[in-house]
Parts: structure tokens; sequence; C-alpha cells
């Protein structure tokens, strides 16, 4: 039985979107290892003489992009951006999205906003009928944390879902987003109607943000064993 290597599935699909990138294009760059991906194939292409400014949605990705000699701006300086490229933990046909498993969502869906487009690269076993095997991440507030945590548990218990929430850890210790928050994982399995989770998660004065990614992404290039496809 042969096998396919992950890494090669997420560098094909950062090469196809990286052909929607145009020289002098102002663009928002994601966080997590298909996005860095990307990364290093941009950072070529600068090396050789193409033109981009780059929005980092993280720390992390903003560490990869200066050791690599990609010149970046901030949302300060560049309020609105041509494109933004970045990875997914799901995508459903419809390009909504689950992200957040590397702690950025927040940045990453500010960026995305703030972009006329945003192109979603992944490979196959990111593709999900419904959202929610991914564990859906919910960015909170520290201060008041156990009471917004119920107040969580009882808008999912009102929409008639179930979703065992856990605080995400990191060597032992919280962990703890760019942002200065945490981040409470909510593991649904299925989430038949997003739109009124975003809303109702939306309505409790603790969460700072969620991983739902609705409406945002325009195009998803997706690698699978039988080669690239674009969503």
């Amino acid at each position: 039985m042969s096998s396919v290597d992950p890494r090669q599935l997420k560098i094909a699909a950062a090469a196809e979107a990286l052909t929607h990138v145009k020289s002098g294009m102002k663009l928002g760059i994601g966080t997590g290892s298909t996005a860095e991906e990307f990364v290093r194939l941009l950072a070529v292409k600068v090396a050789e003489g193409f033109e981009i400014i780059g929005v980092p949605t993280s720390e992390r990705t903003a560490a990869l992009c200066s050791e690599l000699g990609v010149p970046l701006t901030t949302l300060e300086e560049t309020p609105h951006l041509d494109l933004t490229i970045d990875g997914a933990d799901e995508v459903d046909g419809d390009l909504s999205l689950i992200k957040g498993g590397g702690g950025a969502l927040l940045r990453e869906k500010i960026v995305a906003a703030a972009s006329d487009a945003m192109i979603v690269i992944a490979d196959e076993s990111k593709i999900v009928d419904t959202l929610g095997r991914f564990p859906l991440p919910v960015e909170v507030n520290r201060f008041g944390l156990a009471a917004t945590k119920i107040a969580i548990e009882k808008a999912i218990t009102d929409l008639g879902l179930e979703a065992p929430l856990s605080l995400r850890m990191k060597d032992g210790e919280i962990f703890v987003t760019d942002g200065g928050h945490y981040i409470l994982d909510a593991s649904f399995g299925r989430i038949p109607d997003t739109k009124a989770l975003s809303d109702a998660l939306f309505a409790i004065p603790g969460v700072v943000e969620h991983g739902l990614f609705i409406g945002l992404a325009r195009v998803a290039v997706i690698a699978g064993t039988s080669g690239i496809r674009t969503l």
C-alpha cells in the first residue's frame, strides 16, 4: 500500500496558492504547518525579486518571515490587504472553516476580514461534510474564566448541542494566545448550524473570538493523492 507524505501535500497546496499572488500585493500570511510551507515558497520568490509586503497572523509566522527575508508590515500601517493565504483545521462544502488549532484565531480572523479575498490551503484530510469533528477553539478573556465557561455551556445546551469544554494546555501550563487570552476547546463532533452557534458565542461578554470562519474564504486549494483541486 502506497503512502503519501502529508508534508508534500501541504507543499503542493501552498505552491498552487502562490500562483494567485501577484507582485506588489499586500498579503495576509497565515499560521500553521501548511501556511509555513507557503512562507518558505514565498521567500524563494522574494529572494528572486518578487515584491510583496506581508501582515503575519501570529508571532510564530512573523519570526519565520523575518528569518527567511519576507518583508512585513502591520495592519496599523497597512489596514487594507489584497489577499490572505492561510490554512484551516476543517473546510466544508460552503467554504466555512474551523481554524485556531495553532491558537492564532483572533489575529487570523482580523487579517482575513481586512483582505479583499481569502484563499485557504489544506490537504484533503481537512475536508468535511459538516464542521465539528475538529474541536472548536473559543478564545476567552482570562478575567471571569469560570463564569464565561458556564455561559458557553448554557449557550451550547440551549442550541440542543453537547460539547465538553477543555482549557487548552501546553507543556503543562495554560496556553496563552498572542493576545494574552485563554482558549476553551469545544468538542462538538458535528455542528449543524454554524451561524446560530457563532451568534450565541458572540453574545457572551467573556468570549473574545471563536474559530468558526463563515463567509470569509473565497477559494480553497486542496491537495490530495490524485492532485490539486480548487473549491
